[in-house]
């Protein structure tokens, strides 16, 4: 009986030893995922405490964030690094209506880079953090866009940083025949450049809506080599995440677990593969 007990045992630890084994190593939808944040103003000191109760990480804009005339979280990365958050580090890049203007997209674009670069620098964030440059706009990009993201990934390599981007990870029906997703496109045509994805999809499914527990993976996003997944924002978009659970508030922002509506402090909620997505918690 003591022999049967341990052959049964040896083969239950065989077993599972061998499934471990069995799982890549590159698939982010075998790890924990992990909870994060971003929100364009900085969520004030008196609140850092309460948020890392639900949070590892935070989002960290370099420059101003999309509409704003400032930036309201320079000079904040100790105080994160002190609570013990993780980070997403953002770089607010152009429009197109912006570059199409420009006598060279490439060159702003490397502009851009060292600006972002100079700024991370400025903030403490050491060698090797990735940033990710905001690329608001969705679909198939257009020539200028693509330059000015290209010259942008090289800067922010070239001085030492890691270069990532942020973009919709949400099918786009280009025409009849063809369906776009932002991040394949810009995968696709980054001419092996090394860029890591931190992508944007709020539609239900696959996204669960304003939910803080059991954080998906992010490769559930529908882009499996999504490193971060941002997949509830505020305020919803109807006309994206229209069938999403009924699990925002009823102003239609995402709250925090025990977060006072009445402080406006919404967040939008990511899951990242790790809970430092930027690596940015060393120091210089």
């Amino acid at each position: 009986m003591k022999r049967a007990r341990f052959i049964a045992a040896t083969a239950l630890v065989l077993s599972v030893l061998v499934f471990s084994l069995s799982v890549p190593a590159h698939d982010s939808s075998a790890r924990s995922a992990y909870l994060g944040f971003d929100r364009n103003d900085y969520p004030g000191d008196q609140n850092l405490k309460a948020l890392r109760q639900t949070f590892s990480y935070s989002g960290y804009w370099l420059n101003n964030p999309p509409g704003a005339t400032r930036n309201t979280w320079s000079g904040k990365r100790q105080a994160l690094a002190a609570e013990g958050f993780g980070f997403l580090v953002l770089f607010n890049g152009r429009l197109y209506a912006e570059l199409k203007k420009v006598p060279s997209a490439a060159a702003l674009g490397k502009s851009d880079a060292l600006a972002a670069a100079t700024s991370a620098k400025k903030e403490g964030f050491a060698r090797a953090t990735i940033i990710f440059l905001d690329q608001e706009q969705g679909g198939r990009l257009l020539p200028e866009q693509r330059a000015y993201l290209h010259a942008w990934v090289d800067g922010v390599n070239a001085a030492g940083f890691r270069a990532g981007v942020y973009c919709s990870g949400i099918a786009f029906q280009e025409d009849k025949n063809n369906v776009v997703i932002t991040a394949e496109d810009i995968r696709k045509n980054a001419g092996g450049r090394n860029i890591v994805y931190w992508v944007t999809n709020d539609a239900c499914p696959p996204s669960p809506g304003c939910e803080f527990r059991n954080p998906p993976p992010p490769a559930h996003s529908g882009v499996p080599f999504a490193t971060v997944w941002q997949f509830a924002q505020s305020p919803k978009r109807p006309e994206v995440a229209g069938r999403c659970p009924a699990n925002y508030h009823r102003d239609g922002n995402c709250y925090p677990p025990g977060a006072d509506p009445a402080l406006r402090l919404h967040v939008d909620v990511n899951s990242a593969t790790t809970d430092d997505p930027s690596g940015g918690r060393g120091l210089q």
